[in-house]
């Protein structure tokens, strides 16, 4: 090569960076003193977007190619800054937000370098809006003493299954009336707030509310936000609307994510680098009615096509097929993602499939959550088996065997769980609730209301309990090394249990103020052996290494960014939705998928 075709070579190579360099969004962050501010989230939406065909009762079309617009979210360095690659010479729209400062908002052009000023909130009660839902959680004064704590934990644990306590929706002065008839609505929906209960927190929660919003100086401060966030990505996919429920997902083999949307029995179905989805409705049976079992459950809710109430998927580890609990049907669904159909498979028992997962055997594990049983579906043979598991009492023996008749009398309006006494214990109630499968083929479970987790020996079939020494045990994953991880939902903490020594050992969420979390799920990357959790009141996602016993924790850009399940990437990368119920409590009412690209 001639030294002057090595010197346009180079020139060309210079130019073109350049080029790729100034044809980026730069955002340069400072202070009002000129300071360059790190940390701050920064997030990038396009204004011009593809126009979804809306025309199925507001969703897509089924089976009909779509794209979904991209958000960005990216956290500053050092040197206050952040570089955005794609939306080049298009439209955007560019937000700031960093912990006690007021939001920055700018409409630019993709492409260009802008510098951005933050100023600090200074309005007391503006400084306390904005602050995620558990330092209002944490604020609110139950008491000093046992008994209280008790009565807040059992107030997380059924006042919290759908949506965040503390966010925008509560941060308001309520009448006493006003509480009670939310809390009368709740048990309408399954919340099992005990009878004692029901007499004090209506007040409670009305002076403790308005207590804090005449006094939003009592709201603390939330959890700092850490350098390691420099080096984070979050993507985020509008999907569903203000009147959807995305409730769990898949990662699937196939790099395809799958998303279900509890209220309209619709399926996405996006591939994550490119933004094109398909939208599947489940199929249905002649005979399903609206709402299926529980047909008066959602009569109040202003819209809604559920049939069969699409919950939790999994993947087989034989062909990739993935199966769905249907939570308002007896039956589970078998989808091929190759020849995009659906197959029914019915059961003649049970009620509420839940959590669910495929053993190495390829077979079908899922909770029942409403009749206390663990079901099987083996695939060789096409059919089910039931575990029963035990009752705690005469009294959820007796709830357990008429529940075909309940939820029979509820389908006609009647309002029985207003009518039924609770107790403490939720008796009549266990839940069974996660499910997983340990690396020696056992199934292991948690009950939430039980407060106990379970074993179905892999080789005998036989069912052992355990109680837990914590409170609402909620879902739960083994690691590589066959260890148990569970979420304990009201106690802000996860905990391990040894299988081999039978030993529980807690692990505090370090979230501010301590003690403050609810942690809805989690998973683990067993490739890596981290433990991903959500932490659904603090609008974040939590990580723990475990071999390096480090904690990390990453802020996600909407506020009432409520989540209930977590995937993992081959790559590290994880995968959750933004899934309150109902939708119209998130920052803008838009659910959300949403990926992390972490900082390791």
């Amino acid at each position: 090569m001639t030294r002057c075709n090595l010197a346009l070579l180079t020139s060309i190579f210079i130019i073109s960076l350049i080029s790729t360099k100034t044809s980026a969004t730069t955002v340069n962050v400072k202070d009002e003193q000129g300071n360059a501010l790190h940390k701050v989230m920064v997030m990038q939406t396009p204004i011009e977007v593809y126009q979804l065909d809306k025309s199925d009762q507001g969703y897509v079309p089924e089976r009909t190619k779509a794209y979904i617009d991209q958000v960005t979210t990216l956290f500053t360095d050092q040197q206050g800054q952040v570089v955005f690659s794609d939306y080049k010479n298009k439209p955007v729209r560019i937000r700031l937000r960093a912990p006690e400062m007021q939001d920055v908002t700018v409409e630019t052009t993709g492409g260009k370098t802008i510098e951005l000023v933050m100023k600090p909130i200074t309005d007391p009660l503006k400084l306390a809006e904005s602050r995620p839902a558990n330092t209002w959680l944490s604020a609110l004064n139950f008491g000093a003493d046992e008994e209280a704590a008790d009565l807040k934990k059992h107030y997380i644990l059924q006042c919290g299954f759908c949506h965040q306590q503390g966010s925008y929706f509560f941060r308001r002065p309520r009448a006493q009336e006003n509480w009670q008839e939310i809390m009368n609505r709740m048990i309408g929906y399954g919340a099992r707030i005990h009878d004692d209960a029901q007499k004090v927190l209506p007040e409670l929660l009305a002076n403790e509310y308005r207590t804090l919003y005449e006094n939003p100086e009592l709201v603390p401060k939330g959890t700092n936000w850490s350098p390691v966030l420099q080096n984070a990505e979050i993507t985020s996919w509008p999907i569903g609307d203000a009147f959807s429920q995305m409730h769990d997902l898949l990662y699937h083999s196939n790099g395809l994510v799958y998303v279900g949307d509890n209220l309209q029995d619709r399926m996405y179905e996006i591939n994550p680098k490119t933004g094109e989805f398909t939208l599947y409705k489940l199929k249905r049976e002649s005979y399903d009615e609206h709402g299926g079992l529980m047909g008066a459950r959602l009569a109040s809710f202003p819209k809604h096509e559920t049939y069969a109430g699409i919950h939790s998927f999994a993947e087989s580890p034989k062909d990739g097929n993935i199966f769905i609990t249907t939570s308002y049907q007896q039956r589970l669904v078998e989808f091929n993602p190759r020849t995009k159909e659906f197959t029914n498979h019915h059961m003649d028992a049970g009620y509420y499939p839940h959590t669910i997962r495929v053993d190495k055997q390829d077979r079908v594990w899922f909770t029942m959550a409403l009749s206390n049983q663990i079901a099987m579906f083996d695939r060789k043979k096409e059919t089910f088996e039931l575990f029963d598991l035990p009752a705690r009492n005469i009294q959820e023996s007796f709830t357990i065997s008429f529940m075909g008749i309940i939820l029979k009398l509820m389908e006609w309006g009647l309002p029985i769980a207003n009518w039924v006494s609770i107790d403490e214990q939720s008796s009549g109630l266990p839940m069974p609730y996660g499910i997983d499968i340990t690396p020696n083929g056992d199934i292991w479970f948690a009950r939430l209301l039980a407060d106990s987790i379970g074993k179905i020996d892999a080789k005998t079939k036989q069912v052992t309990v355990y109680d837990t020494s914590f409170k609402g045990p909620r879902r739960l994953r083994t690691d590589s090394k066959g260890n148990l991880w569970i979420a304990a939902f009201p106690e802000s903490m996860i905990v391990k249990f040894d299988p081999v020594s039978e030993t529980f050992t807690n692990y505090p969420i370090p979230v501010y103020p301590l003690g403050s979390e609810s942690p809805y799920s989690l998973n683990v990357d067993t490739k890596r052996d981290i433990v991903w959790i959500n932490g659904n009141t603090s609008d974040a996602l939590y990580s723990y290494e475990i071999d390096a016993d480090k904690w990390t924790h990453y802020p996600m850009p909407k506020r009432v960014t409520f989540t209930r399940d977590v995937e993992i990437a081959p790559n590290g990368d994880v995968y959750t939705t933004n899934s309150s119920f109902p939708s119209w409590h998130i920052e803008d009412a838009q659910p959300t998928l949403i990926r992390l690209k972490p900082s390791y």
